[in-house]
């Protein structure tokens, strides 16, 4: 499809990203990576793949993103946007060739359906299917929201629409590095927080709304629920819900591991570092940025 750029992130990321690329090509040609300064085989497996490389220092994945529209020259009509562990399954392939070129000129964005595999299991309950993203659109006409973390793809104009058929996202490193990953997810996730209570980031984000798309609900229930729940206690209703209420125990034993980890473990791990940046921005008498700034090593 001469009309369609792939962008995809990558830092070490010689597990994934050979199968990530090789769906990817079945799609377009035209494959960009921008990449973290990988140490590992991730840029010679896409150089033999004949991608577009460029290289830049990542701080997160929205200025990543952001980073990647305002310096390369995107020649195509649209732009889709992967993970290096994410790559379309077949019926989704031939939607966006049967598709794409038929959508209405008003149409400027496209919303995905993404699967969640941990431990080769598909996590299909506790709420974590389907999620709808936004992950093309036509150049030009949007922008990655400015957050440290959930950061989603924002159109500046036009109307969006939802393809019927799913991508999947399924990493396949360890689980010393899924911890270690959500150890730095944690900190961004406490960031979050912490501005929406302190507001101190300047950045429009995707507006939150109760009757809106699914990331707007999302956003509305996090901020005007989840958030004002008392620290310690968030964790364990959020993974009630999700196990029981959203039927997460159906996910069998690799599941149980995920609900725990990601809607528990991950949860409490952020309010322990909420906590522990307002006791020492208090104890300290500095501002809850400057204590960030301080503590991790950031430039917000």
């Amino acid at each position: 499809m001469d009309n369609l750029s792939i962008l995809i992130l990558t830092y070490n990321e010689e597990l994934n990203i050979e199968k990530c690329i090789i769906e990817a090509k079945k799609l377009s040609n035209h494959i960009i990576i921008v990449d973290s300064y990988s140490t590992d085989k991730t840029l010679q497996i896409c150089k033999s793949y004949d991608c577009s490389i460029y290289q830049n220092k990542f701080v997160n994945q929205a200025v990543q993103l952001n980073w990647a529209l305002d310096n390369i020259e995107f020649n195509t009509e649209w732009i889709l946007r992967l993970d290096a562990d994410e790559y379309f399954l077949p019926e989704l392939i031939d939607e966006m060739k049967n598709r794409l070129h038929t959508l209405d000129k008003k149409i400027n964005g496209i919303f995905f359906k993404r699967r969640v595999f941990f431990m080769d299991r598909w996590i299909r309950y506790g709420g974590y299917y389907p999620v709808l993203l936004l992950r093309a659109w036509r150049n030009g006409t949007a922008i990655c929201e400015e957050r440290w973390m959930d950061e989603h793809m924002k159109l500046l104009e036009g109307k969006s629409i939802l393809f019927e058929n799913d991508f999947v996202d399924d990493n396949k490193k360890n689980l010393h590095w899924w911890i270690s990953k959500h150890n730095n997810y944690a900190t961004r996730e406490a960031i979050e927080q912490l501005n929406s209570k302190y507001g101190f980031l300047d950045y429009t984000p995707v507006k939150a709304d109760l009757f809106g798309t699914q990331e707007q609900k999302k956003k509305w229930l996090k901020e005007k629920v989840y958030n004002i729940l008392p620290l310690g206690i968030k964790p364990f209703i959020y993974f009630m819900y999700r196990f029981f209420i959203k039927l997460g125990f159906l996910d069998g034993f690799r599941g149980f591991l995920f609900h725990i980890l990601q809607g528990f473990w991950y949860r409490f791990l952020v309010d322990a570092k909420v906590y522990e940046i307002e006791r020492k921005a208090k104890k300290n008498n500095l501002t809850i940025k400057e204590t960030l700034e301080k503590e991790y090593e950031l430039k917000l």
